[in-house]
């Protein structure tokens, strides 16, 4: 019994074999998502630095080192 299924059961692992190692498409998945996050990551950059908090943060710092006198 094990002679008469072993070709197809080589058959499929091996075919197995080759759809898991087959990378074809895998760098355009990767620069997909890659894109992705770099744009939510620019997206959340955005909304966190106009936010009210640093600006005004930004512009305190910003000031005190332009009146900051040197001695």
């Amino acid at each position: 019994m094990y002679t008469v299924f072993r070709r197809p059961v080589e058959r499929a692992s091996a075919e197995l074999l080759r759809l898991m190692t087959d990378d074809e498409g895998m760098s355009t998945a990767e620069y997909a998502i890659g894109t992705i996050a770099a744009a939510a990551f620019g997206a959340i950059l955005y909304t966190v630095v106009t936010g009210d908090n640093i600006v005004s943060g930004l512009t305190g710092i910003i000031g005190k080192a332009l009146n900051t006198s040197v001695g």
